[in-house]
């Protein structure tokens, strides 16, 4: 399954659903900001933005990643376990009602499941290709992929709502903040995967859904980014297609509403206008 080799010790927490001392992980006091992945498997788990000071004796988020972690009884009758998605690995438990946060829920996790990577060592995409809902669905779990953010991207309005954004005032685009490891995929091999799942030659919307804020395009974060997306349409010209996909410098990425987050993971559907098509 191409899990990591687990140590002695991670075995007995991750595998056979051991606990680490209390204020014995690395991470209990620990506030970097980053992501923090599953150590057995490398699935993204927890935003730093989750993680909260907590005097339990092991690592503390109030939420975690959509889809990232399964909730199910412990064997003891009484508590709640929580694993990783990707697999199985124990992580913890999680405990509603304490009122620590506003969001009310403490998950409790072991340092030895969770491997972090530092901020500073991620790079960024930003894409459009019509409704950011399936998008994000078929970016999330490409390997090297850390968090997804459906936004609103290349508009005059600042926060703007979704509302106005479908009313083709704004100007924004509907767009996926992709957070990626560039050690594990490349934002060439990103962006071409991009270019399979929409299609880049469809003008002024995408499948059924038509309108300004389904346009295609790609918000570049620096020179290397522009070049990288232009020569990938380029070699999609030679192949005789006519893409229509814009190539912009990066712009304000404004994040979509909870609701728009993950939606297809949520309410169980798939996407009705994206699918990967072979054009490379």
């Amino acid at each position: 399954m191409g899990y990591r080799e687990l140590t002695p010790e991670e075995q007995r927490v991750i595998v056979h659903r051991g606990t680490e001392p209390p204020f014995s992980g690395r991470y209990c006091e620990f506030f970097d900001r980053g992501v923090y992945l599953c150590s057995r498997c490398g699935r993204p788990l927890y935003l730093s933005e989750h993680k909260f000071p907590c005097s339990c004796g092991w690592a503390s988020f109030d939420d975690e990643i959509s889809g990232a972690v399964i909730r199910r009884p412990d064997p003891d009758g009484h508590r709640t376990e929580i694993t990783c998605a990707g697999c199985s690995g124990h992580l913890g438990h999680v405990f509603q009602g304490e009122r620590l946060t506003v969001k009310n829920v403490r998950h409790c996790v072991n340092s030895l499941s969770l491997t972090f990577i530092p901020k500073e060592d991620l790079k960024r995409g930003l894409f459009a290709g019509g409704c950011f809902w399936g998008v994000q669905h078929l970016m999330k779990d490409l390997p090297g992929v850390v968090h997804s953010t459906c936004g609103y991207c290349g508009g005059t309005v600042d926060y703007p709502s979704y509302e106005q954004v479908c009313s083709g005032e704004t100007g924004h685009l509907e767009t996926v903040e992709v957070l990626f490891d560039p050690k594990k995929i490349s934002y060439r091999d990103l962006t071409r995967y991009f270019l399979e799942i929409h299609d880049p030659t469809q003008k002024g919307g995408q499948g059924p859904d038509l309108g300004d804020q389904y346009r295609s395009a790609i918000f570049a974060v620096d020179e290397e980014q522009r070049k990288a997306a232009e020569e990938l349409l380029d070699e999609l010209r030679d192949k005789g297609l006519e893409p229509v996909t814009e190539v912009r410098p990066e712009a304000r990425f404004w994040p979509a509403e909870p609701l728009h987050q993950h939606y297809y993971l949520r309410t169980g559907n798939v996407p009705y206008c994206h699918s990967r098509v072979a054009r490379f």
